[in-house]
């Protein structure tokens, strides 16, 4: 056997043991399926969506007759995706309707809600999905930490802009994307921003901590106005997620093959988000996470109501808002 080969063949059998044993293969996931018209009448917004969990979740929600509205940064990309959705999911079924939405630009976020609100005069579901993972050190248009500002920051600003919308569409439902990586994280109040000290994962294990102290303290003010919250882990996702991590050159055909069998599908994984925004079982529930369509027992870190309103109150203070 030559070098190259055997070299091969080590790491490659090296990347398949180390993936057996971080992920082991999943069960099957089972798709739901609903009424074609569960979703007629109702506008629900995806940021993400053209791509990955939230292109999946944008077409499953076309084909239920939703109006969905593909907020993406990149436009080129969402004509795409949303040419693609449109074709698997067939005539006779919802409107797709992109717009422009940067979660690294708090001015696009501001704009992108402006014009929601002045064009629609509903929004039944707010599905905040879109976000970045272990990226190098950089920041968003305000100076942000970028997987803070975008995973935590730009949809913080984004949910706050859209609540009377959703509040006069009641019954109405908001749900929040995180990652069971919030297990490693934790609010570092005093390098937030992580400018003395960047751990790229570190980081992403933050924001996705925030994603689900943020369901908790937003469930708790919107009790009684028929909004609902709740957040999910969507588990191992072959998704452009990771694009970031760097794999060696020869481990990379072997990754992938790795992926088919031991991570899910974009549908697979769209399908608690799915859940959370159709299913009559969650009508009321609120405040809680979710995974493989069942709620999930969080550790105590992120059911901390003392951690989410200080986390609550200095996003306010860090986005704009105004007491």
């Amino acid at each position: 056997m030559s070098a190259p080969l055997l070299i091969a063949a080590v790491v490659g059998g090296g990347v398949l043991l180390l993936m057996r044993r971080l992920f082991p293969r999943q069960k099957a996931v089972k798709l739901l399926r609903y009424s074609g018209e569960t979703m007629r009448g109702k506008t629900v917004i995806v940021t993400g969506a053209n791509s990955g969990i939230g292109k999946a979740l944008a077409g499953e929600l076309l084909k239920l007759r939703a109006r969905v509205i593909m907020a993406c940064r990149d436009l080129r990309s969402a004509e795409e995706a949303a040419q693609d959705i449109k074709k698997q999911a067939g005539p006779e079924n919802g409107e797709v309707v992109i717009k422009h939405l940067d979660l690294a630009s708090l001015r696009s976020v501001r704009n992108f809600c402006e014009e929601v609100t002045q064009e629609e005069s509903q929004v039944d579901v707010l599905i905040n999905n879109a976000g970045v993972y272990q990226c190098p050190y950089t920041k968003t248009d305000e100076g942000f930490e970028m997987q803070l500002g975008v995973n935590h920051m730009g949809h913080f600003l984004l949910t706050h802009l859209l609540l009377d919308l959703l509040k006069a569409s009641a019954p109405s439902r908001i749900v929040v994307v995180s990652s069971k990586l919030y297990k490693y994280g934790h609010i570092n109040f005093d390098d937030l921003n992580s400018e003395n000290n960047y751990n790229k994962a570190f980081c992403y294990s933050q924001s996705k901590l925030a994603n689900l102290l943020f369901t908790l303290e937003l469930a708790r003010r919107l009790e009684g106005t028929g909004v609902t919250v709740n957040a999910l882990t969507p588990g191992i996702v072959r998704t452009r997620l990771g694009r970031h991590i760097q794999i060696p050159l020869l481990a990379k055909p072997l990754f992938y093959l790795a992926s088919l069998v031991f991570f899910k599908s974009p549908l697979e994984g769209a399908q608690t988000p799915l859940y959370l925004a159709c299913s009559p079982e969650v009508e009321g529930v609120s405040g809680k996470c979710f995974a493989n369509c069942k709620e999930e027992e969080l550790l105590p870190k992120a059911t901390d109501e003392e951690t989410a309103k200080k986390l609550w109150d200095i996003s306010r203070r860090m986005v704009g808002l105004a007491d």
